[in-house]
């Protein structure tokens, strides 16, 4: 469903001049990943507040949003190419605004247990290493295409997502296994038989399945 897509990403940032290996692929696709799956997450909690009559409050503001500066839509829901940024505008505002914004959440959260903690430790440990604007913004166009909506979906992105581990490194090097198997998990069900309200305890799940 979702591997061309992943290609045609990697074919991108094997052209650009800042990305030189599938290490720097995998980090650069993460962050993307990451930021696009954060949105469509705060969309969906905004969505089902106002059905409850109530008021979301997001994690971040709507400047920074990916639906704001990486994918702007028209009111038709069309991608929006006269208002989406690109080439050195790009480069200037992920690399002057949006990483900096990112990383200051560290400083601004008011516990180290919040996503607002979290958010700033992953930003202040990255960055941004395409070196143009307009490969940028190819690949984030290929992002977008990507949806995080359906189990199969997440199970996919899940299963591609450890196979750019495995590749990462020089010389095969493997990056380890970062999430549980859907085999094994229907297995451990199969075996246990939880009931609801009950929880298995998966001592190696790792990052759980999640990008």
């Amino acid at each position: 469903m979702f591997e061309q897509t992943f290609k045609n990403i990697d074919d991108i940032f094997h052209k650009d001049a800042g990305c030189s290996s599938e290490l720097d692929y995998t980090e650069q696709s993460s962050w993307m990943l990451f930021l696009k799956y954060l949105d469509d997450l705060e969309f969906t909690k905004s969505q089902e507040a106002e059905l409850m009559a109530e008021d979301y409050q997001y994690i971040i503001d709507e400047k920074y949003r990916w639906s704001s500066w990486a994918a702007p839509k028209t009111a038709a829901g069309e991608f929006d190419h006269d208002n989406a940024l690109t080439g050195d505008d790009l480069m200037d505002f992920v690399d002057g605004e949006l990483f900096p914004y990112l990383k200051g959440f560290k400083q601004r959260a008011e516990r180290p247990d919040t996503i607002e903690y979290k958010i700033g430790e992953i930003f202040s440990e990255i960055k941004n290493k395409i070196q143009s604007g307009y490969s940028l913004r190819d690949a984030l166009e290929k992002v977008d295409e990507l949806r995080f909506r359906s189990q199969e979906e997440k199970h996919e992105l899940s299963h591609l997502y450890e196979v750019k581990i495995k590749n990462m490194g020089n010389a095969g090097r493997n990056g380890g296994e970062y999430y549980t198997p859907r085999p094994l998990i229907r297995a451990m069900i199969d075996v246990l038989q939880p009931q609801i309200g009950e929880t298995i305890y998966d001592g190696a799940a790792g990052s759980a399945g999640k990008p």
